[in-house]
């Protein structure tokens, strides 16, 4: 099991997602983060096209190597370009393209890319990011990489990150995974990761970091789920959660928050902010004290 702060930060945000964030506002909520007890820290070149890493970096220049535990991603490699239509969540860092690459030598050179931006010798955990069209190149180049870093002891944990669950169950079976960030699979509103890959990771003893817990805001209070428009059968499901909550005087969110966590393989629970306001609420939530009775209640709206 990989030992992990139980909340973690997500840098999504701080690249930039749907609103411009800043270096100084970037900065500063990672520091709010780190004040609030958070040390693990999750990346993507994606996120920002390599500005959220960058960011990263600059934030934990001065922070004692050991102290912390980063992870970013392969299967992207950042270059310049003008971005269309797709890449348009991305507000910020405006001249940048990415294009999927999972093979063995583009892995390596996203590795070694996402080094420079972070301005760090060594990350703690890779992910494979979203090949859900690319597994066989996946599995032939990315794995064999991932596990060769592993080996050299270059890197202490090897993983994949995705919005599904049936390829990761199946790279269970066919690799040496250390851990599965499983986003939005896993919440109050979507459990598909209980279908089959839970079980196989509790076999193998692999760990899980549980993003996208408000499912892209609909369990937050927003209108969306999975950054689409949410539909009457979800809203409705939503607002039976809700009522559940509001009969135990406990916020949807912070239920949101804390579900996951409560899964003996969860060993954290990834949270983006943009906003030290962001983070006192996401810690304030995440720590609330919650009546036992709520969780057999919210299982009952099922």
């Amino acid at each position: 099991m990989i030992d992990l702060s139980p909340l973690s930060f997500g840098c999504a945000p701080i690249g930039g997602l749907f609103e411009p964030v800043g270096d100084a506002q970037a900065l500063a909520t990672l520091q709010h983060a780190w004040d609030g007890g958070i040390r693990f820290f999750d990346t993507a070149p994606l996120y920002g096209l390599g500005l959220a890493e960058r960011r990263l970096g600059a934030f934990l220049k001065d922070k004692p190597r050991d102290d912390y535990v980063v992870s970013t991603k392969v299967g992207r490699i950042i270059r310049d370009g003008v971005p269309g239509a797709d890449l348009a969540a991305w507000t910020e860092n405006r001249d940048k393209v990415f294009d999927f690459d999972f093979s063995y030598d583009g892995v390596m050179r996203s590795v070694e890319d996402s080094l420079e931006r972070l301005d760090l010798d060594r990350v703690d955990m890779l992910l494979i990011h979203d090949p859900d069209d690319h597994h066989d190149e996946a599995i032939a180049g990315a794995y064999q990489a991932l596990d060769l870093l592993r080996h050299e002891g270059t890197i202490a944990a090897l993983g994949a990150g995705m919005n599904q669950t049936a390829m990761p169950a199946r790279f269970a079976r066919e690799g040496r995974f250390d851990c599965f960030l499983v986003a939005g699979r896993y919440t109050l509103l979507d459990r598909s990761a209980a279908d089959e890959l839970l079980g196989v990771c509790e076999e193998q003893q692999i760990s899980i970091i549980a993003g996208g817990v408000f499912n892209s805001g609909v369990l937050a209070g927003g209108d969306t789920y999975d950054y689409a428009p949410v539909s009457d059968e979800l809203r409705t499901r939503v607002r039976y959660l809700s009522d559940v909550c509001f009969r135990f005087g406990v916020p949807l969110k912070a239920a949101a928050l804390q579900f996951p966590y409560r899964y003996p393989l969860v060993a954290s629970v990834l949270s983006g902010a943009r906003s030290p306001e962001e983070i006192d609420e996401n810690l304030r939530l995440f720590d609330m004290e919650l009546p036992v009775e709520i969780w057999d209640a919210l299982e009952a709206v099922r």
